[in-house]
């Protein structure tokens, strides 16, 4: 074991956040906590640093273990450059260097034991040197600083001159190279670009260490944790496998779960009524069984309820007005600030329907197109002509659109005067903004609340060709699944950027890749129709660059048919066969259920027709009884009573009959 949370809990004035949190990372866990925004996730991994104190519960580590912690905002404040920087994480091995060079000096002026003793000193720095990879060192900086997007010219900027995300990059480098025997990542792809993303994946699946990350990049987590700690209602839930294992699982728990809670409901009311029934017969042997019926009702524990610990946003794009076949045209598009070349001669064009994601590595200059599209940035050359009808909706990353001073009502009020306060009040509901969180300013949200309400506004734009730029930034993972099934239901036109992969992986239908100061497109069809959902997505994409850079090699080694695709192809028709004979008995299954449900429809009926039969035989039986003539008839009457004690018996039967009749068909 190399950590543990031992029953952590801790609340807030506002509720409480955690509750019995309990689970250890073994030596060369993968693991990630997952949870919607506020679920406490970063809360965690504050109590595990130390830096917030539990209310409950605590927090051990495994004899000399090191850890190290990435937090989400960093502010490095440094005169160093950024190079330097990361040096200083190499410090000890920089003093080895240092001591080994000063040795070698003095070997040329010692003789006899004062040089042995120096030999023996300079051969243990040695192996220390070589022990702690000081031969590899300046690689591996050079290493993390070109993985994480860094050139080679960004190696002598200063600290001081980087903007936050950049900062952030460059603490991320720092605490890779310290490698820790504990590294916890709070969400480290949030400053990265696709191909910066890629390289830390790689990096972590290769990493020593035990991994615990705070992401709701899926397709990242998917790639490099094997371990899940949920956060849900305040508790957690362990999860083996990636999170793709992880959200089947849960599916299938939340399903078993809901089946749990209405077979107890089911059962319940089942019970009930036969309690009811019972009753009804009004005689003393089903009172006595009702009230039996009653004692183990009361003592059933029913399944408990599955928890919604929210309301799902409620987010659907519809566009005004059905624009032309040709949304947008770009020719000759270029621009650059001072020295900073950014593009030049692009030339791209969106028909109606499509969904193009554009991706690239940072500072390529991607948000600078969406901006000159959405008026907000001039081009320095190039024409850009929209097509008949088109509405466009921008989604700014940095919320710019957004008056900080205003509150959330207001925002939505001021560009929206037509709503009424019921209209303004449902609408921010569905994007859960409730109570008084409708007064709070735009400028106190955090990014996942500003996220929120910029959506709501493009959602009320009525927009049929939206411009997104990185809407995932902030949104936990439901509300991601949100946003994508309402883009996968418009019928408008996206052009978005974005660095999630799984949301480009389920949206897009096109992928252009700004590379080089010039846009490649990859397509999954090339005819002039608007291709199906999919075609163009990010696996298309992957699967056509790896084309790309290894064409020699593959046609080098083509083949026409191999033996082993002939197998592929000839197993791919054993489901749909199997599928059939599994269709056959399934209707035959269905046949049997049905033959069966019939039966005991009809078994129930004929008992409850028996058992009213016996009710007015001895109620018969009963009447003669009381008849005066009868009543001194002591021979006469003492038959009566023989008989009416075996209908009474006869009648018991029947009960139990019922009762096992009515029990088979609730089955």
């Amino acid at each position: 074991m190399i950590a543990a949370c031992h029953h952590i809990s801790k609340g807030y004035p506002e509720g409480q956040v955690l509750s019995d949190i309990t689970f250890h990372l073994e030596k060369g866990d993968k693991a990630a906590i997952v949870g919607i925004n506020g679920a406490g996730k970063t809360t965690l991994l504050r109590i595990m640093t130390g830096e917030t104190q539990p209310d409950e519960g605590s927090v051990s580590y495994a004899r000399d273990c090191r850890w190290g912690y990435f937090a989400q905002n960093q502010d490095l404040d440094s005169d160093a450059t950024i190079y330097e920087e990361l040096e200083k994480v190499k410090q000890p091995i920089i003093d080895l260097e240092r001591q080994i060079a000063e040795d070698e000096k003095r070997m040329a002026s010692l003789r006899g034991e004062a040089l042995n003793a120096l030999m023996t000193e300079y051969t243990s720095l040695l192996h220390r040197y070589e022990l702690e990879e000081g031969y590899a060192y300046k690689g591996e900086i050079l290493g993390v600083l070109r993985g994480l997007g860094f050139t080679d010219e960004d190696r002598d900027k200063k600290i001081s001159t980087l903007s936050g995300g950049l900062k952030t990059r460059v603490a991320l480098g720092r605490l890779l190279l310290s490698k820790p025997d504990l590294l916890m990542l709070d969400e480290p792809t949030n400053h990265l670009d696709i191909r910066s993303i890629r390289w830390l994946e790689n990096y972590l699946l290769n990493y020593r260490g035990t991994v615990l990350i705070v992401s709701h990049d899926r397709f990242f987590l998917d790639r490099t944790v094997r371990k899940i700690i949920e956060l849900e209602n305040t508790h957690c839930t362990l999860f083996n496998g990636n999170y793709t294992d992880y959200a089947r699982q849960k599916q299938a728990l939340r399903e078993q779960q809901q089946r749990a809670y209405l077979n107890s409901q089911a059962q319940i009311r089942h019970q009930e009524e036969v309690i009811e029934k019972l009753r009804r017969f009004n005689r003393e042997k089903s009172i006595r069984r009702a009230e039996s019926r009653e004692k183990m009702l009361s003592r059933l524990e029913p399944a408990a309820k599955p928890v919604q610990i929210r309301d799902d946003m409620h987010l659907v794009f519809t566009p005004c007005i059905r624009s032309g076949r040709e949304v947008l045209t770009v020719e000759g598009l270029a621009k650059s600030y001072g020295d900073n070349h950014l593009f030049s001669d692009l030339s791209f064009h969106i028909r109606r329907g499509e969904h193009v994601a554009l991706i690239g590595d940072n500072g390529t200059g991607k948000t600078t197109i969406l901006k000159i599209l959405g008026d907000l940035v001039s081009p320095d050359d190039g024409v850009i002509r929209l097509g008949t009808n088109v509405h466009i909706g921008y989604y700014d990353q940095e919320q710019q659109v957004l008056n900080d001073e205003n509150t959330v009502f207001e925002e939505i009020s001021d560009d929206f005067p037509a709503m009424n306060n019921t209209e303004i009040r449902s609408l921010l509901a569905a994007f859960l903004f409730t109570g008084e969180e409708v007064f709070k300013r735009v400028g106190d949200l955090s990014g996942g609340e500003k996220g929120r309400l910029s959506l709501a506004k493009l959602m009320l734009s009525k927009a049929n060709f939206l411009i997104l730029d990185e809407p995932t930034n902030h949104l936990d993972i439901i509300s991601r699944e949100i946003l994508e099934n309402a883009l996968n239901s418009y019928e408008g036109t996206v052009l978005c950027v974005s660095h999630d992969r799984y949301f480009i992986n389920h949206t897009a239908s096109r992928i252009l890749r700004l590379k080089d100061h010039k846009l490649e497109s990859f397509h999954g069809n090339n005819s002039d129709a608007v291709p199906d959902k999919f075609l163009g997505n990010y696996d298309y994409y992957l699967e056509k660059t790896a084309e790309a850079e290894e064409a020699a090699q593959r046609e080098a080694s083509r083949t026409v048919f191999t033996a082993g695709e002939a197998d592929r192809k000839a197993s791919a028709d054993v489901p749909q066969k199997a599928g059939g004979s599994q269709g056959q008995q399934d209707y035959k299954a269905f046949k049997e259920e049905q033959a069966r449900r019939r039966k005991a429809e009809n078994a129930l009926k004929r008992t409850e027709d028996a058992i009213a039969a016996m009710e007015e035989e001895i109620a018969a039986l009963e009447a003669e009884m009381v008849r005066p003539e009868v009543s001194v008839d002591v021979p006469r009457l003492t038959a009566l009573a023989d008989e009416k004690a075996a209908r009474e018996d006869e009648l018991a039967l029947l009960y139990e009959k019922w009762e096992a009749a009515e029990a088979e068909l609730q089955e």
